[in-house]
């Protein structure tokens, strides 16, 4: 499995894993900063329930990086989404780069 190299991670998000949901609402975990390659696009995702969900951005992390879908995320400029969908590419032993694409509502 190749990686993506560490210089092409300019930028970071802060993502909010969503850990369930309580009496007063959704329930996130701990802030986690996360290196990716932010892009502002929007685009038609197919949601996990197979419903079409506009997404107004996505990044691409570390294939390791699996955020649950409903997590919060803060973008560099601060505005706060929401995960719609998680796809991961995993190149096994081929000599291609492995990662994780998030979308975001």
């Amino acid at each position: 499995m190749d990686v993506i190299p560490t210089g092409l991670w300019q930028h970071v998000v802060t993502v909010e894993p969503l850990e369930g949901s309580g009496g007063f609402g959704d329930v996130y975990g701990p802030p986690i900063e996360v290196r990716c390659l932010l892009s502002e696009q929007t685009r038609l995702v197919r949601g996990p329930d197979g419903s079409d969900t506009v997404s107004s951005a996505s990044y691409i992390a570390p294939v390791e990086h699996r955020p649950p879908l409903g997590s919060r995320v803060t973008l560099p400029g601060g505005r706060k989404t929401t995960v719609i969908s998680v796809d991961r590419a995993d190149g096994g032993s081929l000599p291609v780069p492995s990662n994780t694409t998030v979308h975001l509502e």
